[in-house]
């Protein structure tokens, strides 16, 4: 069974975003893109949106997330579902990392401003 490492992972940061690509094209999955994803405490992430479903769960922290028009709270043990071209950001209001792992369909694109690109940490 082929294993993708999350310590040869490398490593994307966006603001005080850290992201670490596990099962993703490059390292061998073919329909699924999934990674770590650890937000550092106090951060708040911008406005994104991607064309696919994507789900996110928390291992450890606490999610703040706004998702289109809904607020939602998330922590350990919780899946936060977006839905596809839905405006959202993260937050971490904790004094500790927010440790999650994300899962989307392989071949997404981002939406971010007036942006459109497939995240680095996806492909």
């Amino acid at each position: 069974m082929p294993v993708a490492t999350l310590a040869e992972a490398p490593e994307f940061t966006l603001g005080d975003a850290v992201f670490r690509p596990l099962a993703v094209p490059s390292r061998g999955s073919t329909e699924l893109a999934v990674w770590a994803l650890d937000l550092a405490p106090g951060m708040t992430g911008e406005a994104h949106s991607l064309d696919r479903e994507e789900v996110l769960v928390i291992h450890s922290g606490q999610v703040s997330a706004r998702v289109g028009i809904q607020d939602i709270e998330a922590g350990p043990g919780d899946a936060v579902i977006v839905p596809p071209d839905t405006s959202f950001t993260l937050r971490n209001p904790g004094a500790e990392p927010v440790r999650a792992t994300a899962m989307i369909t392989a071949g997404c694109l981002a939406t971010l401003g007036d942006r459109t690109f497939s995240p680095p940490w996806s492909l």
